[in-house]
């Protein structure tokens, strides 16, 4: 780019570039922000860094490296001498514009103003706080690996590199937020993922128009797929770096932010969040049995509590064999009131349990088991039935893969139960036949949210309800509309 075209040029003048990233900076005000001025060479030079990306070591070593240079070294392309002779360091470019080096600086890189060169030199030193890639709790397996993503995107892209040394394999780079400057990864396999996809998500990010991304990859979600009335989540998201990868290997699109631990696996369906990685660790046979229980706890989740409020209730709708199903003993409160109660309680312990220290936790626990079960029954506020068949409901929403969706369907549980006790059979009938609709009409990216439920597509439902023996899967998904759909 030419100077022309940016707003503040460097300047063959060392005082004015300096003086205008001092200012940019306020390097005076903030602590954190430093300026080293130097002189080596018989130059003047001055070093912009944060305190707390800079490497201490590469720092140290790159003056070590300036300071026996002599004013000679430099008589004869300076620049050239400096970036590829006397600074040490893998990750170095240089640049003409000021306002990018004010943003390069505060995202992490050390920034070198040397004395009668009209170009800065950029020298990626930065070292974020990390913690270790340690197994997400979200997502344990028996068996497998154990490690997860972390909250640094280059850590993030290496595990994926660890997985998946497919030379066509992409990590692009991307920046968004007019303040945050946020750092953002669009990651797929070049071979493989549909290219009107990645364009598609490329330019949803381009049109992001915000100060930042204060919930980072949430943020980017609603930027990107909108359907914000929707509860269902329109990406997956993950902490494990081999699901990502399994996911990149059928054609997905992984997006990773900066400063977040999970990525977003795009485009995906309904059926993907009802997948979990040790269904995979284990034999196809006990795969299946495991997906086949875990599918009944979620339905369970959803459909047991109006179901059977509904069959409480109209006695005549079940046959003679379901005679017991009913409140044995009647409480001081309507059944769909205790329901509702109830809901709200667990939905109040759950947030306590976020907020509550470990040492706690205990404590906790047993407060809930008192409150809510023992005492709220001996005194008559729920009967016995509704705090059963809410914890087998419960159970269902924790054995849910996917945290996003079984919020989701904690709600449409709330909701099928309200329309049930309304309106009693045609409410619950219309409550499914509405839930049903609003899924089918969902759309990420161009995939059916249903697929391939509706449209219909048997080999892709077999591979939904079974878990298949890995030699036996030689398609990839055709909803992702992969350009190399054989494995």
């Amino acid at each position: 780019m030419s100077n022309k075209d940016i707003k503040n040029p460097v300047t063959i003048i060392y005082k004015q570039n300096v003086e205008f990233l001092k200012k940019e900076l306020d390097v005076d005000t903030s602590f954190d922000l430093i300026h080293l001025e130097l002189e080596h060479a018989d130059r003047e030079m001055s070093l912009f860094l944060v305190d707390g990306f800079g490497k201490d070591q590469a720092i140290t070593q790159i003056q070590r490296e300036l300071r026996i240079m002599k004013a000679s070294d430099l008589a004869d392309r300076p620049l050239d001498k400096l970036i590829k002779h006397h600074i040490p360091y893998a990750e170095i470019e240089t640049t003409n514009d000021l306002d990018n080096v004010v943003d390069q600086v505060l995202a992490g890189p050390a920034a070198l103003v040397v004395e009668g060169l009209d170009k800065i030199i950029l020298v990626d030193t930065r070292e974020y706080p990390v913690r270790g890639p340690a197994e997400p709790d979200t997502e344990r397996v028996v068996r497998g690996s154990k490690d997860g993503f972390v909250e640094t995107l280059v850590m993030n892209a290496a595990l994926m590199r660890r997985r998946i040394r497919d030379r066509t394999m992409r990590v692009e780079y991307v920046s968004v937020g007019r303040r945050s400057k946020s750092d953002l990864a669009i990651t797929y396999i070049a071979d493989i993922a549909d290219q009107e996809i990645v364009r598609e998500i490329k330019d949803s990010l381009a049109k992001i128009e915000t100060d930042g991304l204060p919930m980072g990859d949430k943020t980017i979600e609603e930027f990107i797929f909108d359907h914000n009335y929707n509860p269902y989540p329109m990406v997956r998201y993950t902490e494990r770096p081999d699901v990502a990868a399994t996911h990149l290997l059928e054609g997905h699109v992984i997006i990773m932010v900066d400063g977040s631990p999970s990525v977003m696996i795009s485009p995906t369906t309904f059926w993907h969040h009802m997948q979990h990685a040790e269904e995979y660790r284990q034999k196809p046979v006990v795969g299946t049995a495991l997906r086949f229980v875990r599918f009944l706890a979620v339905w369970a989740s959803l459909f047991l509590i109006p179901l059977w409020y509904l069959l409480a209730t109209h006695d005549q709708l079940g046959p003679h064999t379901l005679d017991f199903i009913g409140a044995q003993e009647e409480g001081t409160v309507p059944l769909y009131i205790q329901f509702l109660a109830a809901e709200t309680g667990i939905e109040m312990l759950r947030m306590a349990a976020i907020h509550t220290p470990n040492a706690l936790a205990t404590a906790l626990g047993l407060v809930a088991a008192l409150l809510i079960g023992d005492v709220a029954i001996n005194v008559g506020l729920f009967s016995p039935e509704v705090v059963l068949y809410l914890a087998i409901a419960a159970v269902g929403t924790f054995a849910t893969p996917s945290y996003e969706m079984s919020l989701a369907n904690r709600l449409i549980r709330v909701v099928l139960l309200i329309s049930t006790a309304i309106f009693g059979l045609p409410g619950f009938l219309i409550g499914i036949t509405i839930w049903l609709l609003m899924l089918v009409h969902l759309k990420a990216l161009g995939t059916p949210y249903m697929w391939p439920f509706i449209p219909f597509n048997a080999l892709a439902l077999r591979d939904v309800l079974f878990r298949v023996s890995m030699p036996v899967k030689k398609r990839r998904p055709t909803a992702v509309h992969p350009n190399d759909p054989d494995r």
